[in-house]
């Protein structure tokens, strides 16, 4: 989506400590593989969301990439309009995300996700110790774009990607 990219912020939330370290290091890879700079910034408070973006003005990223949190989450709407604010294309962990005007989203389906929750659940009201439960990974992934925060970016959506995205967004 970001014709250029050489300069990647990935904004994480130290106090989800091994949600940070497997994302870093998943980044670690990908930009190395690629060739892109990163730089991880931190935020576990609204005002220093602030501060992450407010310093964007003076080492501007060529994109940003929200890492998964329940703060981070929670604070959707908030990274979003900063993300817009400042014109940085955006990639986060869920829909929601993208449906708050992220520009898009690559993540575990929730819905499938819940079903698989109401299965465990299931088989624990049936007597199933929860040790005893396989640890399940999400199978079914989703991307979802934003088509007017892309066009409001100035960004031209790839075929490629057209093509792939299980929703976008009006």
């Amino acid at each position: 989506m970001v014709p250029n990219l050489r300069r990647l912020a990935v904004l994480v939330d130290p106090i989800n400590v091994a949600v940070t370290q497997s994302t870093l290091k998943d980044v670690e890879q990908a930009a190395r593989t690629i060739g892109v700079q990163w730089k991880a910034v931190n935020a576990s408070t609204s005002r220093e969301i602030d501060a992450v973006f407010a310093s964007f003005e003076l080492e501007r990223p060529d994109a940003l990439m929200v890492a998964g949190s329940p703060f981070l989450n929670a604070r959707r709407l908030q990274l979003a309009i900063a993300a817009a604010r400042h014109r940085i294309p955006s990639m986060y962990v869920g829909r929601q995300y993208a449906e708050a005007g992220g520009l898009m989203s690559y993540g575990a389906n929730i819905a499938d996700a819940y079903r698989q929750l109401g299965g465990y659940a299931g088989r624990i009201l049936k007597g199933a110790k929860p040790s005893d439960l396989p640890i399940v990974l999400s199978s079914k992934f989703e991307l979802v774009i934003n088509n007017q925060t892309a066009r409001t970016l100035g960004l031209a959506i790839p075929q490629s990607l057209l093509v792939a995205a299980d929703e976008m967004i009006e």
